[in-house]
């Protein structure tokens, strides 16, 4: 992370999944980077020196909230590296007859509201002057415009709003933080256990190992600009349309 600067902070929240505990490992991994505050729902992280492991329910505000004293430094780059699709039983509604308030609620839980309360708890740890970045994984089927076929009602919607709360904050941030950036990232396809059901169609070309797709999403990040805050982008940097 080049636009960081020397002896960063990073904080990884989903640091158990496939692509939160690779980016976590990249930027321990980081020469410039001075640590990584790492959690989870079940406190596991990847081994590393730089790496300090933490636990994290999304669910829980209170959890949250200590989770975020448990950082000592001023952190200039948090990402939210977590998602639910499906718990391996029922999956994402292919009709509206399957449309449940539990599926709803638990989608919105996790992909929407626990990024906010994400934020909530941690925005006012970034330093005022210095550039920082608040990123959290969306997806592409959140996007309203791109939306073609229907269905995943609870995923796209949790989603779509997760993309709403990252345009609010960025726009509460321009006058708080001038350097801040926020964005959502679409990964593309990777071989994690959320996609696991519903990549048989998908080539090689398009299936991203979790390291790759870590390495793709740090480096769009490592790119953008205030300007470009509150937007969602995909793997290569293209701007995903709302």
């Amino acid at each position: 992370m080049h636009s960081l600067g020397q002896s960063y902070h990073a904080v990884v929240i989903g640091a158990s999944g496939g692509i939160g505990g690779a980016m976590a490992r990249l930027l321990a991994e980081d020469g410039a980077c001075a640590g990584v505050h790492a959690f989870s729902r079940s406190g596991s992280a990847p081994e590393h020196a730089k790496i300090n492991a933490g636990r994290l329910d999304l669910t829980d505000d209170t959890s949250i909230a200590v989770a975020a004293e448990t950082v000592p430094q001023e952190p200039t780059f948090i990402v939210v590296a977590t998602g639910f699709l499906h718990d391996g039983g029922a999956g994402p509604e292919k009709s509206w007859s399957q449309i449940t308030p539990d599926s709803f609620a638990h989608n919105f839980a996790i992909n929407t509201t626990g990024p906010a309360l994400v934020a909530r708890h941690f925005l006012d740890r970034f330093p005022r002057r210095e550039r920082c970045i608040f990123a959290a994984l969306s997806a592409r089927v959140g996007s309203i415009s791109d939306n073609k076929v229907g269905g995943w009602y609870g995923y796209r919607a949790s989603k779509a709003a997760l993309n709403q709360v990252l345009k609010c904050l960025a726009i509460e941030g321009a006058r708080k933080r001038k350097h801040l950036v926020v964005a959502g990232l679409q990964p593309g396809t990777v071989r994690t256990a959320l996609s696991e059901p519903f990549r048989g169609g998908v080539s090689k070309q398009k299936l991203f190992e979790p390291e790759d797709a870590a390495r793709h999403l740090l480096g769009v990040l490592d790119g953008l600009e205030p300007q470009h805050s509150g937007r969602m982008f995909d793997w290569r940097g293209d701007e995903v349309p709302p």
